[in-house]
């Protein structure tokens, strides 16, 4: 098929979670992509959430904003990532492609999905245990990376515990790592996961 966009019916998000909204072609010479756009239709009525033409990408609808994008740098996908999904996000959203041929005439293609975003029992984190007692050479790069299930969002906190001391705070991330470790840094490193 010539210029066909495939996507899917329905798409169910998970609420604060993200998702992505398929939208991809088989790029084809001859024909270069004018505009790509987004729009969600709910209540009846249609708004543009996001819009990819020659003067870059434009994010439209304000309750968007820094939660939505297309990928950059591959020809023939136009998919929507939706971070921190809200329950409002739930709608019909059409991604509209519109190509230029060599002869310059228009052609327009568009697919809708359906998403609905669901609240999940909320649950709190429980952490999967990682190898206990890492031996690592000196001078290596290594990392511990904490991994928790539970409702989104979680946030993580790595610590060293010093004997007869306070714990260390050494990061707010999932992965502690070290570009080159010391003898030093020898020790018990606990991990804290937390959500709402």
């Amino acid at each position: 098929a010539l210029l066909d966009l495939s996507g899917v019916h329905q798409v169910k998000g998970t609420w604060m979670g993200p998702t992505t909204l398929p939208c991809t072609y088989t790029p084809s010479e001859g024909f270069t992509q004018q505009m790509l756009s987004w729009s969600i239709e709910r209540d009846y009525s249609t708004s543009t959430i996001f819009r990819r033409d020659d003067s870059g990408d434009h994010v439209l609808l304000s309750q968007f904003r820094d939660r939505v994008s297309v990928p950059k740098h591959s020809p023939g996908d136009a998919s929507l990532l939706i971070e921190k999904l809200e329950i409002p996000d739930s709608g019909h959203y059409t991604c509209q492609v519109i190509w230029r041929s060599k002869n310059n005439s228009l052609i327009t293609k568009e697919v809708t999905t359906t998403v609905k975003v669901v609240k999940v029992a909320a649950t709190k984190p429980v952490i999967r245990a990682g190898e206990l007692g890492l031996t690592v050479p000196a001078g290596a790069r290594t990392s511990l990376t904490c991994v928790a299930r539970g409702s989104p969002p979680i946030s993580y906190r790595w610590f060293r515990s010093t004997p007869g001391g306070k714990a260390q705070l050494l990061s707010s991330q999932a992965e502690l790592a070290w570009d080159s470790v010391q003898p030093s840094d020898a020790g018990k490193y606990y991990c804290e996961a937390e959500n709402r």
